[in-house]
């Protein structure tokens, strides 16, 4: 039993290590557990160095958010800068989903995926939030330009 909390908790940590909470501001308040809020997280890419999006979102409350039974809605923003200089160690695919979220229990998430614009010399980040029998076509992108001097090396 230990041994599976603690498998657990790592899980968790992992997953939770790639979002950075930036700050929060309450739009509904609510008597009975946290409020109804929109959440702003920084999110490094993980095979580019130097690039970090930022997602702005709604995270419902109430006594369902507390215990994580909210399904929340499907609106997001999206804005990638580059905060450093980009480093790209290792071939990146042409498109690949960066990072996965759970908004829902089971059946909702909010992805980011990276695209390469090879002509342009620019990586497109897309935000969008689908769901195991719907999604929805609220989407958000975002494009930060590379140094022509700064290749771009493919998978």
């Amino acid at each position: 039993m230990r041994r599976f909390i603690l498998t657990c908790f790592s899980l968790f940590a992992l997953a939770s290590a790639h979002a950075e909470e930036i700050g929060s501001v309450d739009t509904v308040f609510k008597f009975i557990g946290p409020d109804h809020k929109i959440v702003v997280d920084a999110y490094d890419d993980p095979g580019v160095k130097g690039v970090t999006c930022y997602i702005s979102r709604a995270k419902t409350g109430g006594v369902k958010g507390a215990f994580g039974l909210a399904e929340d809605k499907s609106e997001a923003s999206i804005a990638c800068r580059q905060v450093g200089p980009i480093t790209i160690s290792k071939p990146i695919k042409p498109q690949e989903e960066i990072f996965s979220e759970r908004t829902s229990l089971i059946f909702k998430r909010l992805r980011i995926v990276r695209m390469v614009d090879v002509k342009r010399h620019s990586l497109v980040y897309l935000t969008y939030s689908d769901r195991v029998v719907e999604g929805s076509p609220q989407n958000s992108v975002a494009v930060v330009a590379v140094d022509s001097a700064t290749a771009i090396p493919l998978r």
